[in-house]
């Protein structure tokens, strides 16, 4: 991720007129550009959400269509287009008098904002997922969940990356990246389907609740590390190791510090007066950790989590959620939206011989990521009457996390278009598959005692969870 590198302009937004870039088309291509972002992150998520899948994927697809692969309303000058490929430009010359002179400079303006917006869209939603990681639950999953959730990492990860680079030639760099969004796991999504089955307070339930948490976060350690590499170049064992520790560090020490720092966040909010009394701290202490973060070359999604972490400790945790979901609503669909409109499936066109290889490499990494996850569960030991087949299979889905991977890759630009295309297509397919998946190997039950009882939990839960997938 380069969220601060991105920030480059020659020419401010609000330029005056006698600037090289009108700073009045800049903002009118923005504006288009959220209102058809918005309209297909709303429309792409709805009709995801009624056929029983998780809106997130809605808002993918959707980005996909109004992007370079499909109706170039959306497209982005990294991926190989240019202004005269979009149709937000073409618009704009026709009803706002656009001149094609001008076109290039605001194209490319256009292009920063919203790449810049959703950069902040990530770091919100990695606050967001912070503020719903209960640390203490995490400490209270047992043995069990951790090693179901170290499997699920270090076994796709090693396994991608190695298939990656001895059977495709890929260089290390984007081997690693791919290698690392393998490893996600999506706790909404299994949450939900655990809760229609009546097995949320199941052994497995909870093992696979616990480990999709721990998965999580040490999927946001290996993101941290793999994008650092990347902005380097090379791969550096000395510097993995460093990175490694750098990031347990920081999360270690934002939590202890946290304690001492949620009596005076609480005394704080408790002061203020005005409008934003509570999210307003909130943030500002999120930014400062996403800075600090970034300062150490690590993440600054890193910080944000952490920061996340540390606020859920405090008193006002559940009024800060509530403040927190519409503030995530405006600025995390920019994101998703953003990655689908980036993705061009034109090269897994298998009429072109030239893309046959990244097909092969998509069907590579659906087939590690679903054997990486389903042999967790052989990790569960000392419970003889467990379904292992269904802890594994509720590891499957990627979802929002997977994205995020996908999204942090397609920023630092080490993904060739192949891969990240393979990468999302990845996604979207373990995401589609896990839920029927788990109907199949884990029976529904029967009892609505049951069933009530783990819905009630489950709306408790993980309602920020769902709310940060829509």
């Amino acid at each position: 991720m380069q969220f601060f590198s991105a920030i480059n302009f020659t020419v401010p937004l609000l330029a005056s007129t006698t600037e090289t870039v009108d700073s009045s088309m800049v903002i009118a291509s923005v504006l288009l550009s959220l209102v058809v972002i918005y309209f297909a992150s709303k429309v792409g998520g709805e009709l995801s959400n009624r056929i029983g899948l998780p809106p997130v994927l809605g808002e993918l697809v959707g980005g996909v269509i109004i992007g370079v692969s499909v109706l170039h309303l959306l497209v982005f000058p990294e991926g190989g287009t240019d202004s005269s490929n979009s149709l937000i430009m073409t618009f704009l010359q026709i009803t706002a008098g656009l001149t094609p002179e001008a076109t290039p400079q605001v194209f490319a303006a256009q292009s920063e904002v919203v790449s810049v917006l959703a950069e902040l869209g990530v770091i919100i939603l990695l606050f967001e997922i912070g503020l719903e990681s209960n640390l203490k639950d995490l400490m209270e999953v047992g043995i069990q969940a951790v090693l179901v959730a170290v499997v699920g990492v270090v076994v796709p990860f090693a396994a991608g990356t190695v298939g990656l680079m001895t059977l495709f030639g890929i260089s290390a760099i984007p081997a690693i990246f791919a290698g690392a969004a393998l490893t996600a796991t999506s706790i909404g999504i299994t949450s939900k389907v655990l809760s229609e089955l009546g097995r949320l307070n199941s052994k497995e339930g909870q093992i696979i609740l616990g480990a999709a948490v721990l998965d999580d976060v040490l999927g946001i350690i290996v993101l941290a590390v793999v994008a650092s590499l990347a902005k380097d170049g090379v791969v550096d064992v000395g510097n993995v190791i460093y990175l490694i520790i750098s990031a347990t560090s920081f999360l270690v020490g934002a939590i202890v510090l946290g304690n001492v720092f949620n009596k005076s966040f609480v005394a704080i909010a408790d002061k203020l007066k005005t409008r934003g009394e509570l999210v307003i701290p909130a943030f500002i202490f999120a930014f400062i950790m996403a800075y600090l973060a970034a300062v150490i070359h690590l993440e600054a999604i890193l910080g944000a989590f952490a920061a996340g972490l540390v606020l859920e400790e405090t008193d006002k945790r559940k009024e800060l959620q509530k403040q927190v979901i519409p503030i995530a609503d405006m600025l995390v669909p920019i994101f998703f939206v953003t990655v689908g409109a980036k993705t061009d499936f034109g090269v897994l066109n298998p009429a072109i011989p030239s893309n046959r290889e990244g097909l092969i490499m998509a069907t590579f990494l659906i087939t590690v990521a679903i054997i990486g996850k389903v042999i967790t569960g052989l990790a569960v030991f000392g419970q003889p009457n467990i379904n292992r087949l269904a802890i594994g299979v509720g590891m499957i889905p990627r979802g929002e996390v997977g994205l995020v991977f996908a999204g942090v890759g397609a920023a630092s630009g080490v993904l060739s278009k192949p891969l990240g295309a393979a990468i999302i297509m990845m996604v979207i397919l373990t995401t589609f598959l896990a839920p029927p998946l788990l109907r199949f190997v884990f029976p529904e039950s029967t009892t609505t005692a049951t069933l009530d009882g783990a819905i009630a939990t489950a709306n408790n839960g993980v309602t920020l969870e769902d709310n940060s997938d829509s």
